[in-house]
């Protein structure tokens, strides 16, 4: 993501080029294809098995929520900030396989003056109450606590992450090194409403908030709420939209504040069962999350990645692109434009996985394939033009 981007000069970016730059020397642990860091089983001391360590959150989707909840006292948006900061871990988690026994710590740094005890609570139990869901589909989880630090002189208002931690044993591990020229991209759609949704799901996820919340939202939080942004970004990258929280949206009963805050769906059960029947035939699993559409990039070698049959934009996406004027190509890089997981097979295993995600109420299909090439590059057609990305 080039800086002269809107979302580069928000002071965030897609790529994290810094980032890798900064860790570019570091272990990648036994399996360096692997979307999680494998390393060898230190805690049990077991041949056969492997450990796995990961951190994520909800990022400046928690800013959303504050001004969501200053604006309307609803308190409950606090759980879903919770769930997203799991849920974009465990779905990190089932792309490498590991699907049980996840133990899970939560980060919480907050403002205290402007985030009170109510909030800690509410978080806390969403965690509860995403931890029982996930063990409704099978996923053990067992939430060992965490830290609360009140960091005011370096919060404006809360952060919210946790941590995962878990043994997958060596047979049950999905090593994305095995994607390979022919295999086809089954993808899962992020928008619509499985069945462990109460309703309907914008597809949003937890990437792209620092610039979705600013391109769709008005300019008079920017006054209301001072505190919900860095200063140091261009004044007229700041809520330069044009709608309000409580605006409607073409779904019954769901404001635009709503829709940008849906919880980030996680497609465990689905893999689960996906797993169950296919795990030796898949050869990898993306979680489409920083970088979106262009995150395969890092997990495959000498690949040529078309992706020519891509979902239909959810409203929300058309939304942010209208409301921003930003270009396809960085829409594709920002946002996951419509499916955030992606399932690389040889062609006949797809129709499987895809009647399996459709008992979930889950829309999939063929969205592209691998081809072998010289050096990585990703192709993406759609109707506004053809991108590519190396």
């Amino acid at each position: 993501m080039q800086h002269n981007s809107r979302y580069g000069k928000r002071g965030v970016s897609a790529t994290k080029t810094e980032v890798h730059n900064a860790i570019k020397n570091i272990d990648k642990g036994l399996f360096p294809k692997a979307f999680c860091k494998i390393i060898p089983d230190v805690l049990g001391n077991d041949t056969g098995y492997y450990n796995i360590m990961h951190a994520d959150g909800a990022g400046t989707k928690a800013s959303l929520a504050y001004i969501y909840w200053r604006e309307t006292g609803d308190l409950s948006v606090w759980r879903g900030i919770a769930h997203d900061a799991l849920i974009m871990n465990i779905d990190d988690l089932i792309c490498v396989g590991a699907t049980n026994n996840i133990l899970i710590s939560s980060t919480i740094g907050r403002n205290k003056y402007l985030i009170p005890g109510d909030i800690i609570r509410e978080i806390i139990e969403g965690t509860n109450d995403t931890v029982k869901k996930l063990s409704e589909y099978g996923i053990n989880c067992i939430f060992t606590g965490g830290e609360t630090a009140d960091i005011g002189d370096l919060t404006r208002t809360i952060v919210v992450d946790s941590t995962v931690t878990t043994r997958l044993q060596k047979e049950h591990l999905i090593d994305n090194a095995k994607i390979q020229d022919g295999d086809v991209i089954v993808g899962l759609s992020s928008s619509g409403q499985a069945i462990y949704e109460t309703k309907y799901n914008s597809g949003i996820g937890s990437n792209g908030l620092t610039s979705a919340r600013h391109d769709v939202l008005a300019n008079i939080y920017a006054q209301k709420y001072p505190e919900s942004f860095d200063h140091s970004v261009p004044a007229d990258l700041i809520y330069s939209g044009s709608y309000k929280l409580t605006d409607k949206t073409p779904f019954e009963n769901i404001n635009i504040g709503q829709l940008l805050l849906s919880p980030t769906r996680t497609y465990a059960p689905a893999i689960i069962k996906i797993l169950k029947e296919l795990r030796s035939e898949i050869h990898g699993m993306i979680h489409c999350s920083g970088g979106a559409q262009t995150k395969i990039m890092k997990f495959v070698s000498n690949m040529h990645i078309v992706k020519d049959n891509m979902f239909e934009i959810p409203w929300l996406f058309q939304i942010i692109q209208q409301q921003s004027n930003s270009g396809w190509s960085e829409m594709y890089q920002v946002f996951n434009m419509g499916h955030r997981f992606e399932i690389c097979v040889k062609p006949q295993y797809a129709n499987q996985i895809i009647d399996i995600a459709r008992m979930f109420n889950i829309e999939s299909k063929i969205i592209g394939y691998c081809q072998k090439a010289d050096t990585n590059k990703l192709t993406v057609k759609i109707p506004q033009g053809v991108f590519e990305y190396y």
